[in-house]
């Protein structure tokens, strides 16, 4: 089991502990969010196993998929409005950026068409969360346009990232290998999250070139 980590897994600071990190994450991407979310999941799969899955197991899967989705959206929130605030500045950082500028019309191009499965793809993506929470505030983009698709997606990567933990470990054991495996699948998700918001970009320069 992570016994090097026991102790602070097995209190309810751990829930504080990852809100934090995660509410951070959108201005410091590099933070690790997922890291916590997974090593917490995993030793959850551990206590399970040796308790019987006693309900008030600290931690707890449900209570830290909540906890990690609602730390998400107010991350996201968090970002929204500062960027709305102090937009102007943002928007002339957007704009010495082609690939920003690229993304934030396109953000407004879905949330303007109705759907949001652009906030959500970013969720997985590096610092995918931190250009769109940043842009829809500083592009002044609805927030009953953003804030659906923003709790979708935070309950999608909250979702995913406890289950690689929790279900790696009760098949694998609540060992630092599973926890590692379960955050190499994290990145192969973000990966291809990347991938997936950078192809209409990569589409739009074939078609000009």
């Amino acid at each position: 089991m992570l016994e090097s980590v026991g102790s602070l897994t097995g209190s309810p600071w751990i829930y504080a502990v990852i809100a934090v990190s995660i509410v951070l994450d959108v201005f410091l991407p590099v933070l690790p969010s997922g890291v916590l979310v997974i090593t917490a999941a995993t030793a959850a799969a551990g206590s399970a196993t040796a308790t019987g899955n006693v309900p008030h197991a600290v931690p707890d899967i449900l209570v830290l998929t909540l906890c990690a989705a609602t730390a998400s959206v107010l991350g996201d929130l968090v970002a929204y409005r500062l960027a709305w605030r102090g937009g102007d500045r943002l928007v002339r950082a957007i704009a010495r950026s082609r690939r920003l500028t690229r993304a934030q019309e396109r953000l407004g191009q879905v949330l303007a068409s109705g759907g949001g499965v652009l906030v959500v793809v970013a969720r997985f993506a590096p610092a995918g969360r931190s250009v769109v929470s940043l842009g829809a505030g500083a592009a002044h983009r609805r927030v009953r346009d953003f804030l659906p698709w923003s709790v979708l997606a935070g309950l999608a990567w909250a979702g995913y990232s406890v289950a690689l933990g929790y279900f790696g470990g009760q098949w694998l054991g609540a060992t630092w290998l599973t926890a590692a495996v379960s955050v190499g699948a994290l990145f192969i998700a973000g990966a291809g999250a990347a991938y997936v918001v950078r192809r209409p970009a990569v589409r739009e320069r074939e078609a000009g070139a």
